[in-house]
């Protein structure tokens, strides 16, 4: 083989080895993206069951009920637009309560159910997270700028 061809070969070689690296890194990278929904969002968007995702909105007022068990939660949370029931096994934050935001992770079940794997609230009277904000916003249901407080 002739020199040129061999630094050819080694180019070659290096390049295939690159877009193999990068498509990997695509793939890990894909399946560690949350996207984040309002109520709203679910309900128009039509998210697939079983897809990781992050809904947002506000507890809805009494709609917390604790299981017998002690450790499942079912409550609701709104946009004010819609409603998507949510169901979480484990201890609530302290701060978590009704009418106040909340961000949760996890699935939607065939069912409309979310259940939750993870539960993030307020961490103090004036916060409501960003996302939740937004989608409040772009509902036309928020009530104004005051209760917002930027991290």
């Amino acid at each position: 083989m002739k020199r040129k061809h061999k630094r050819l070969t080694f180019v070659a070689v290096g390049m295939a080895l690159l877009a193999v690296a990068v498509a990997l890194m695509l793939v890990v990278f894909e399946g560690s993206v949350v996207f984040f929904y309002s109520p709203t969002d679910v309900k128009e968007k039509q998210v697939p069951p079983e897809k990781r995702f992050r809904l947002g909105g506000l507890v809805e007022e009494k709609s917390v009920a604790k299981a017998s068990d002690g450790l499942t939660t079912t409550f609701r949370v709104t946009d004010l637009a819609n409603v998507v029931t949510v169901t979480y096994r484990g201890l609530l934050p302290d701060l978590f309560r009704e009418g106040q935001g909340v961000v949760a992770e996890g699935k939607l079940r065939p069912d409309g159910v979310f259940v939750a794997s993870e539960v993030l609230a307020k961490h103090d009277e004036t916060y409501m997270p960003p996302e939740v904000a937004d989608a409040l916003k772009k509902g036309g249901q928020w009530k104004g700028e005051k209760s917002v407080k930027k991290p």
